[in-house]
């Protein structure tokens, strides 16, 4: 597993690109390491959720709020978003 030999190079986190289709390997990263398992939700996840909540076709921020405690939930320790702002804000009930 590369995960292994980035441990053993030294790494300080492992990093876990796109974040929603990887819910599985995050988990089983978590599992497996005491390193700090990242996520980041790339620019994709993040169009495909606003265009989906412009189109009326979601609720962008329920969306958005449970595509993160997905990433939570399945293990990850620090999550990189360009939702972070949005989502500071919503969970701070401002």
């Amino acid at each position: 597993m590369e995960a292994r030999e980035d441990e053993a190079e030294g790494a300080d986190i492992l990093m876990v690109k796109p974040a929603l289709p990887s819910l599985d390997i995050i988990r089983l990263l978590k599992n497996q390491t005491l390193l700090p398992i990242g996520a980041c939700q790339v620019s994709g996840e993040y169009s495909m959720i606003k265009a989906a909540g412009y189109l009326n076709m979601i609720d962008e921020k329920k969306v958005m709020i449970e595509s993160l405690i997905c990433l939570r939930r399945a293990g990850a320790d620090l999550i990189i978003t360009y939702f972070a702002l949005e989502a500071a804000t919503i969970l701070r009930g401002e």
